[in-house]
């Protein structure tokens, strides 16, 4: 790993030794990470640039949520786009996280390196989207493939560009959020563009790497025939890479952080799929040629 950076006016913060600090590191949220204070704007700027440190929402460790086996999976902070779905819109903005630096996160992964193997696990980053701070990322990952450790990227793609061929490297796996196959419908749920994460998923199948595509049904939003098989056809370019196709069936379990935060929640009252929507985008995938889960 390469030495730190130095930063002005930063001090690094000592690592409790209280038993109920140790014990923390099961619960989540951010405890048992070193973080820097004292960072102006300008020392921000350098150490997001090089990946000296990255500015995290929350992490835990989980089984068979975000990749196989038991993961840690970390959220970090900022996002580009502004999915009327979104479940966690506090991460949404990248100085609401919390800055970490990058050995204290590398300690936290080779701390469970000898668990990841046990269980074929591993380190999983979301978001937010992870892509805004891929020099962090990618360290991080870099130093997981030396422990033999499994990664795991969990985005939508949309900052395709933001990931050089050596940083797709060092992916195991992505799970992809193809949100929409139809660029105006995805505009309309996300904001953004669709092609990002078209060319990512091109770039991640030209490296070989495994792709788990995720889908959000939404009644009246993405569960159109038309959008759905357009969707399949964009999984089809990505040929043998993908090994399945997750549909998530819309839910409201995001809306009271929407209400917290006096953000308008554009889908207040939409209720979830029914079983038989469900169902036929399933078999729709399904007549792809697809696994679906």
């Amino acid at each position: 790993m390469e030495e730190a950076a130095e930063f002005r006016a930063t001090r690094r913060h000592m690592l409790k030794e209280s038993k109920t600090y140790a014990s923390q590191t099961l619960m989540g949220g951010l405890s048992g990470f070193e973080s820097p204070i004292g960072l102006d704007r300008r020392d921000r700027i350098r150490a997001l640039r090089t990946g000296d440190i990255g500015f995290v929402h929350s992490w835990d460790i989980n089984t068979s949520v975000d990749g196989p086996g038991t993961r840690m999976t970390v959220f970090m902070s900022g996002c580009p786009l502004r999915c009327q779905y979104c479940q966690n819109p506090d991460t949404w903005k990248m100085r609401d996280g919390k800055p970490v630096y990058l050995e204290a996160m590398i300690k936290k992964v080779e701390r469970y390196a000898d668990l990841f193997k046990a269980t074929k696990g591993g380190i999983t980053f979301s978001g937010g989207e992870s892509m805004m701070q891929p020099a962090f990322v990618s360290r991080v990952f870099r130093a997981a493939k030396e422990m033999g450790v499994h990664t795991c990227l969990d985005t939508s793609g949309f900052l395709n560009r933001n990931y050089t061929d050596e940083m797709i490297d060092d992916i195991d796996l992505c799970l992809l959020d193809v949100k929409s196959g139809d660029p105006e419908t995805y505009e309309k749920v996300t904001g953004g563009i669709l092609q990002p994460t078209i060319d990512f998923g091109r770039r991640l199948a030209a490296k070989g790497k495994k792709i788990w595509v995720r889908f959000v049904l939404v009644p009246g939003l993405t569960d159109s025939e038309e959008n759905v098989d357009k969707v399949a056809r964009i999984c089809q370019e990505f040929g043998d890479s993908v090994e399945h196709i997750d549909v998530l069936p819309f839910h409201q379990l995001g809306r009271p952080k929407w209400h917290e935060l006096r953000l308008p929640y554009p889908l207040e009252d939409q209720k979830g799929p029914s079983k038989a929507c469900k169902d036929r985008v399933r078999e729709q995938f399904e007549s792809y040629g697809f696994t679906v889960y």
